[in-house]
């Protein structure tokens, strides 16, 4: 996704990866996709790891790390000016749920469709990359669950359910407006975790 707009689109682009949970010491390969700058200098909790620019027809840069707990930033710079700035931080316990809707007003024609992003956050609301929570949903108004989905293949749940496991912190919920125009209203709850609602109109 970020590789394609990097090298397909003419907005400024920077996405580094991997997430920054790992075991202290560990080597990590951290690559960044970018577009529209010179370079890419990337940070550990305040400490440059160096400048990275990419060479022929490298579609990325990339770092070796030792993991170390804290915030990994890179900077992309044009000319010697900042273009984009983006971060990844150490992530603490699972401790709340996030819900995003695509799209909060939807059809009341029985087929309209809002795709709930389910995240998994610490108390300070960063990503738990390596959460795979049971979380359960309840609908209430005028719509009902299409489907649920985490994007693990090999995973064995059901796609009709009102109950999905995260994956890498993440799960979604597809959400199928009636014919009634009116709310839609769906929470989502885990064993553990703050719950989150969300609001969906219908019209």
């Amino acid at each position: 996704y970020y590789l394609y707009q990097s090298e397909w689109t003419n907005k400024p682009v920077l996405h580094i990866l991997p997430h920054w949970n790992w075991t202290t010491g560990k080597a990590v390969e951290v690559w960044a996709y970018y577009n529209n700058a010179d370079e890419v200098e990337l940070y550990l909790n305040g400490k440059s790891l160096g400048k990275k620019s990419k060479q022929g027809e490298e579609m990325h840069v990339m770092w070796n790390v030792p993991f170390e707990a804290g915030t990994l930033k890179a900077i992309s710079r044009k000319g010697g000016k900042e273009v984009l700035v983006r971060e990844v931080k150490t992530a603490g316990a699972a401790a709340k749920i996030e819900l995003i809707a695509d799209r909060k007003n939807i059809k009341a024609d029985g087929k309209d469709l809002s795709f709930i992003t389910v995240r998994v956050l610490d108390k300070d609301g960063n990503l738990v990359p390596n959460a795979d929570n049971l979380v359960n949903f309840n609908l209430e108004g005028e719509g009902f669950i299409a489907g649920v989905d985490n994007g693990f293949q090999a995973s064995l749940e059901p796609f009709k359910a009102n109950y999905r496991k995260a994956f890498n912190g993440l799960c979604l919920a597809i959400i199928q407006a009636k014919e009634k125009a009116g709310t839609i209203k769906l929470t989502a709850t885990s064993n553990g975790l703050t719950s989150s609602s969300i609001l969906i109109t219908t019209k």
